[in-house]
């Protein structure tokens, strides 16, 4: 079959097949253990449960590949057992060692817990498919109590009939109680009693025959029961497209919606406020600067909602853009409103704003009629200062209106909502937004702004109902932070020079941040002395049962410092997300004025904080954060002129894979590189998932690295088929694989723009 016999677009019947429930045609039994598993229920859910890789059949699974925390199935064979009793408690444990055909001395250990069916069968010279999670015990990886399956056996009689020697054995994703097999069966069972002959193609024709892709029916077939090593691959190519466009075409319609609102075009006046800020401005605006305050104005100035995603490194000039737009709105008689993700962050954008405007922004007092009010409302102000900003907002005094969640309050009004200025746009959900947005009289404009760079093709999967605006230049004046990797375990005798060189900065009138990963036991904890918080070095590695090993904490480290000699007599602060509001104030006020020498703080302070004479940041456990994460916090430093240096303290030992991410950390300054490899390395799922951790992508087969020229295929292609059929009327395959793909699981995803 080839990609011509694809149907041409057009009112064809549904294939009403793909969405009836699992139970149907697999029985209640089965369909409920996948349910609970994998949370799909329909047919077309199942077959789209497309398999993560290919073992060619007598090929043995490469285990110096495996990583840890990653749910695998792997083909292996047993070389030895053995069995010891547990000497705390009743019963035996079974240790099975298995073995790949690498040429390589890679072993991992099984270890089953009273597996008294695995020591009858897992004798050694037997292959198996194992099906587990991959932990660590003693820096060595393990699996424990995995699934298994004998290779073949009863369970694969069936499938070896099916599958020639020569055909490669798909592999599926895995949870711990629906190993790789349940899959590869059921789907099995489905392929023969659908008919993928009959099944309408999404893609259109002329499109599928440019990609010269694989015809539907046999793309189903080979994915998934695939002839050679050669023909999946293919099929796999046909449905990455085939998924892309799905996910391009539903947020070209996200784009063509919002492209339809009327909203109030807010033109620029001449001899207004915008005009005054700019001609009092002490430096002149970078090229890019320049380049997109043009491309917002003129969106700002239109008959349509702006929907624009802008980011760039930290103190790249975001801020003076958005203040410049917010004028825009305000000369042509709105209001603007700036989000901020913390109460730390809106007192800083209220700082820095009412600093950049100078009597621009006293609007009621020295300003006189040419000028603004500013106005900050978060949710732990005073009763009486609260209410007077909810009337400033709601009369249309205040042109700005600066604040935190307390903007989303029922009893905040605006009298005229022009345009929404999210900051850190990850750290809120589309409701929020929404939220916002709904106290206008018309849609408003919306500016999102991140100072975690990601990748061009990441902000267009992720934000793809926003278009794309980068800030890359490095800032006038800025110097690229110097950034080093402490390595504690190979290196013990650094940790005394960690805060050594901390002193060395506070003597010579500068600040230091002393970053941690968590708050710490605020009820008391531990009592530290003076050169004891790293001692001994085995804290930093798994404990004996290989649970994480522990953390530095806020308020342990800070008690640490507070009585280390090279610190003595020097002002030692925390901060932290936990404490009240008006303590965070005081001491962010106190650092910024220079009372406080040593700020040991959580990643509260990793946006917007500007305290232009801290110059050193120590990372403690750096390895625990994200790469991105790490180049945000180190933007905080050497913000005034000074050189700005940056410490990752780890107790890792050499060759972990996380020891790889601070090197490459600690080798570049550019933040966008580093997002692309943060990605490399770490799974997708954490990118792109809920707030960016852990969470599922909401992507089956596209990579945003690897696919990039692909997706921007994809939305093109989406963008025209929208703007000719914005309902999809002529395209229904095409509305039945998204109302397919948009499930409530992966909905936000896909509105998170």
């Amino acid at each position: 079959m080839t990609s011509s016999s694809n149907p041409a677009p057009g009112p064809a019947q549904p294939y009403h097949a793909l969405d009836q429930d699992l139970s149907r045609l697999v029985g209640k039994s089965s369909a409920t253990k996948v349910a609970k598993a994998l949370e799909i229920t329909t047919v077309g859910g199942m077959i789209h449960q497309f398999p993560r890789r290919y073992i060619p059949r007598g090929e043995l699974t490469d285990l110096d590949q495996l990583e840890v925390g990653e749910d695998v199935t792997i083909l292996a064979r047993v070389v030895k057992l053995s069995t010891r009793q547990m000497q705390r408690r009743a019963g035996s444990i079974s240790d099975v060692v298995i073995t790949d055909n690498s040429g390589r001395p890679s072993s991992l250990v099984i270890s089953f817990f009273n597996g008294f069916q695995a020591r009858r069968d897992l004798q050694p010279g037997v292959l198996a498919m194992f099906s587990g999670k991959v932990g660590s015990f003693q820096d060595h990886k393990v699996l424990t109590n995995p699934g298994y399956s004998l290779m073949p056996d009863d369970e694969f009689a069936e499938l070896e009939v099916e599958i020639q020697a020569s055909k490669p054995v798909p592999v599926y994703p895995a949870t711990a109680n629906f190993p790789s097999w349940h899959s590869q069966k059921l789907i099995h069972m489905l392929l023969p009693v659908l008919d993928l002959a009959q099944m309408p193609d999404p893609v259109p024709a002329a499109i599928a025959k440019r990609e010269r892709l694989m015809a539907l029916s046999e793309a189903y077939e080979e994915i998934h029961q695939p002839s050679t090593m050669d023909t999946w691959p293919r099929a796999r190519k046909r449905f990455r497209f085939q998924e892309a466009l799905a996910l391009q075409t539903a947020l070209a319609q996200k784009r063509y919606e919002s492209m339809q609102q009327d909203a109030t075009g807010r033109a620029p006046v001449q001899g207004g406020l915008l005009d005054a800020f700019d001609a009092q401005l002490p430096y002149t605006l970078t090229a890019g600067q320049e380049q997109i305050g043009t491309l917002v104005a003129a969106e700002i100035a239109g008959a349509h909602p702006m929907h624009r995603l802008l980011q760039g490194e930290v103190g790249s000039g975001k801020t003076v853009i958005a203040l410049r737009a917010m004028l825009q709105v305000v000369d042509a008689g709105g209001q603007a409103a700036f989000l901020a993700p913390t109460e730390v962050l809106a007192q800083q954008h209220l700082q820095s704003i009412s600093a950049l405007l100078g009597p621009l922004g006293q609007g009621t007092m020295l300003g006189g009629p040419h000028a603004t009010a500013v106005t900050l409302l978060t949710g732990s102000m005073p009763v009486a200062a609260r209410k007077k900003a909810m009337l400033a907002a709601a009369s249309g005094e205040a042109g700005i209106v600066i604040g935190t969640h307390a903007l989303l309050s029922e009893n905040v009004q605006f009298a005229d909502l022009g345009l929404i200025v999210v900051d850190e746009q990850h750290r809120f959900g589309v409701e929020q937004r929404d939220a916002l947005r709904a106290k206008a009289l018309k849609p408003p404009h919306l500016l999102v702004m991140t100072a975690t760079p990601i990748p061009r093709t990441v902000a267009m999967t992720v934000f793809g109902d926003l278009e794309v605006s980068e800030l890359t230049e490095l800032p006038a004046g800025r110097t690229p932070i110097v950034t080093h990797v402490a390595p504690l375990a190979e290196h013990p005798s650094w940790e005394p020079r960690v805060w050594a060189r901390t002193r060395e900065e506070v003597d010579s009138g500068r600040q230091v941040y002393v970053v941690c990963p968590k708050i710490g036991d605020d009820e008391g904890g531990s009592q530290l002395e003076a050169g004891a918080l790293f001692e001994p070095l085995e804290k930093f590695g798994s404990t004996a049962g290989g649970e994480p090993r522990a953390m530095a904490g806020v308020l342990e480290v800070a008690q640490y410092l507070q009585g280390h000699p090279a610190l003595a007599g020097k002002r030692v602060e925390f901060l932290h997300g936990r404490m009240d509001s008006a303590q965070k104030q005081a001491t962010m006020a106190d650092f910024a004025a220079g009372e406080i020498d040593v700020l040991v703080a959580t990643t509260v302070i990793e946006v917007g904080v500007d305290v232009h004479n801290a110059s050193l940041m120590v990372i403690m456990d750096s390895d625990r954060f994200g790469m991105s994460q790490l180049h945000q916090l180190r933007g905080r430093v050497g913000r005034g002129g000074n050189q700005g240096t940056c410490l990752l303290v780890t107790g890792l030992e050499p060759g972990h894979p996380s020891r790889k991410r601070l090197e490459a950390v600690a080798a570049t300054n550019d933040g966008f590189a580093l997002a692309r490899d943060d990605l490399d390395m770490r799974r997708e799922g954490d990118i792109l998932g809920a707030r960016q951790s852990g969470g599922n992508s909401g992507l089956r087969m596209l990579s945003v690295l690897r696919d990039e020229a692909l997706i921007e295929r994809a939305r093109a292609d989406a963008t025209a088929i929208v703007d000719a059929d914005p309902q999809l009327l002529l395209h229904p395959a095409l509305k039945m694989e998204i109302d397919m793909y948009v499930t409530e699981k992966n909905e936000a995803f896909l509105e998170r723009g």
